[in-house]
């Protein structure tokens, strides 16, 4: 059986399956690209971003390595309007206890996720075989292209445990641009300054 976690949720969903699966986003997923940080097999994390009639195959799992924490970065193949995260993590205690979310960035990873502020945090359930659907605040998640999925540590075991990652949305193509090409005569670079460019980006997300 399923959980919703939200503000506006706090009962199960035995008909979860039905009632949300034209919002699945697994086969909008760019799976090639998707990567993990500190997992003790390569490309294990691929084998828990599965359909969701593969929910419960407990033969696939991903397991962090050096300790307890992962982050898993998530491409789409177009741009998602995000409506909920559906974990299936672990019963014993190397379940991840908290997640962190980013998206659109390329440059989380184990130095910086501490330093930026994520989208959204969740305190996630313990000891739970059951996959669990955590709703996002969709106005923060409404032009996805990439998420980032930061587990900082869990509820006491050495590793961490993930069975299972899937993502309920709405999904729109991204229809590229034709590329224009304009060439100058001895062009001069100062005629190309950008105001601003100078200035540090910030990396915090608000």
């Amino acid at each position: 059986m399923s959980h919703c976690h939200d503000e506006h949720c706090d009962h199960d969903h035995s008909d979860l399956p039905e009632t949300g699966e034209q919002f699945l986003l697994y086969s909008k997923i760019d799976i090639d690209n998707v990567r993990c940080l500190n997992e003790s097999e390569p490309n294990g994390v691929k084998k828990v971003i599965r359909p969701w009639n593969e929910r419960m195959d407990d033969s696939k799992h991903v397991e962090s390595d050096a300790d307890e924490q992962l982050i898993v970065v998530i491409p789409f193949t177009g741009c998602v309007k995000l409506r909920s995260i559906c974990l299936r993590t672990d019963p014993s205690d190397s379940a991840p206890s908290k997640m962190k979310v980013f998206i659109n960035r390329d440059d989380v990873d184990f130095d910086t996720a501490d330093s930026y502020t994520p989208v959204q945090e969740f305190d996630l359930v313990e000891g739970s075989n059951d996959v669990i659907e955590y709703g996002v605040r969709i106005t923060k998640f409404t032009s996805v292209r990439n998420i980032i999925l930061y587990f900082p540590e869990n509820f006491g075991e050495d590793t961490s445990i993930i069975r299972y990652i899937g993502f309920k949305g709405e999904w729109t193509e991204v229809k590229r641009d034709p590329i224009i090409t304009v060439y100058e005569a001895n062009a001069n670079p100062a005629d190309h300054k950008i105001p601003g460019a100078e200035n540090k980006m910030d990396h915090s997300i608000q």
